[in-house]
């Protein structure tokens, strides 16, 4: 009798072992399932946030790191949503209709073009406008002498930005008033002077092949018939639709197939540039706030390529305009009548005190500025040691080798 009590004894508690063996098995099975949802669910969230990041990066060419350091000082007390970091140059209405709010809400592919006016060369910049507005673009003016009200009679004035600053150039309103974030919704950001002949040139084919061919920098090619061309470079090759280097065995640069750098490639002019989105980013930095005239910058630009500048740099050539080579801030190319009216003039007033030649003043001015972007670009390389130059001259130490030997 005593044996099958223990035998029931050892049943039940086997039987009581097995149903908590049981139960612990269910608990960890349970255990294991829910670390396997929390792993996925954690995967996910941090995989919706990297593509959510790798949007945001290919969207907005600009430094989010940064905007975040940003965002966590001193835009602290506002909540992250409201924060709207980037604006453009559309002119809003004071009031709307219901398909008029449907069509400002809209915003794609657009340009912008950007020009410093002034009322002398009104003509001119009617014509160079005209070509552009029927292809999508914003059009900003700047007006260095101040004028604004004598463009009102353009049938366009009204849908233009007028910004009015007297006697500044080009790059310093670029640098205030295009700042990369104002403009980011700019697919192209064309900073055109206000002497060019566009009865050649097509805005829409023009960009067409930019698109197509990868520019990030580039330009229209000049008309050999244009009076003032400083670099062959730019010069139109008739046979061509684009070209990205030039060859030139005359003068003192030597441009062949081994040059690697401006102005035999990689480069453009101040005249007409015509920037990417993300090229501009990088060229708003480049631009100094003090050195108003850009001497210099046009050599250096190709370091905002984005990549290959020999690639990504570029003049085209089958979209070409006319450099009528008139003097900025609104100087008039001297004719041989106004040329003797001013000796006339000037013999006049012998005796009194000698007129400031402008023209001279600024031609100084801007050789000064030359020589200090130069020495600031060697000064930056020299106190960045982690920058590295993408675009090493392999001439020129090939000539080091040569001279230590």
């Amino acid at each position: 009798m005593k044996s099958i009590k223990t035998w029931r004894l050892l049943k039940r508690n086997s039987f009581s072992d097995g149903v908590k063996f049981g139960v612990k098995m269910k608990q960890l099975q349970f255990m294991a399932i829910m670390c396997t949802v929390m792993l996925f669910v954690v995967y996910r969230t941090t995989y919706y946030q990297y593509k959510q990041t790798e949007m945001e990066a290919k969207f907005s060419p600009f430094d989010i790191s940064k905007g975040s350091r940003f965002f966590s000082g001193r835009l602290k007390s506002l909540p992250r949503g409201i924060v709207q970091a980037r604006s453009d140059l559309e002119l809003r209405p004071l009031w709307s209709t219901s398909s008029s709010r449907k069509k400002f809400g809209v915003y794609s592919n657009r340009n912008l073009l950007a020009i410093p006016a002034g009322i002398k060369q009104k003509d001119n910049v009617d014509a160079i406008v005209r070509k552009f507005l029927p292809e999508n673009f914003t059009v900003i003016l700047f007006h260095y002498d101040g004028d604004v009200n004598a463009w009102r009679g353009l049938d366009w004035s009204n849908k233009a930005i007028h910004i009015a600053a007297q006697n500044q150039t080009k790059w310093w309103f670029a640098k205030r008033f295009l700042h990369p974030d104002v403009v980011s919704n700019y697919d192209y950001i064309f900073l055109w002077d206000e002497d060019l002949g566009v009865e050649n040139f097509d805005p829409r084919r023009y960009l067409e092949i930019v698109k197509s061919e990868g520019f990030e920098i580039s330009q229209p090619a000049l008309d050999p018939n244009s009076t003032e061309i400083h670099h062959k470079f730019t010069i139109r090759a008739r046979t061509k639709k684009f070209h990205r280097r030039v060859y030139d065995l005359r003068g003192s640069v030597k441009c062949t197939n081994t040059s690697e750098g401006p102005p035999c490639t990689g480069f453009v002019e101040g005249m007409a540039p015509v920037f990417s989105r993300s090229a501009w980013y990088c060229a708003w930095h480049l631009i100094q706030n003090d050195l108003v005239h850009g001497w210099g910058m046009d050599m250096k630009l190709g370091y905002c390529a984005q990549g290959d500048r020999t690639k990504n740099v570029g003049i085209i050539d089958s979209e070409y305009v006319v450099h009528q080579g008139i003097q900025t801030l609104g100087g008039q190319r001297p004719t041989r009548k106004s040329l003797q009216s001013t000796k006339r003039e000037e013999l006049a007033k012998r005796h009194g005190p000698a007129p400031v030649d402008l023209r001279a003043e600024i031609r100084r001015q801007s050789t000064m500025e030359l020589q200090i972007f130069k020495k600031r670009w060697n000064e930056a390389i020299e106190q960045d040691k982690s920058w590295v130059d993408p675009f090493p001259r392999k001439q020129r130490r090939k000539k080091e080798r040569r001279q230590d030997h």
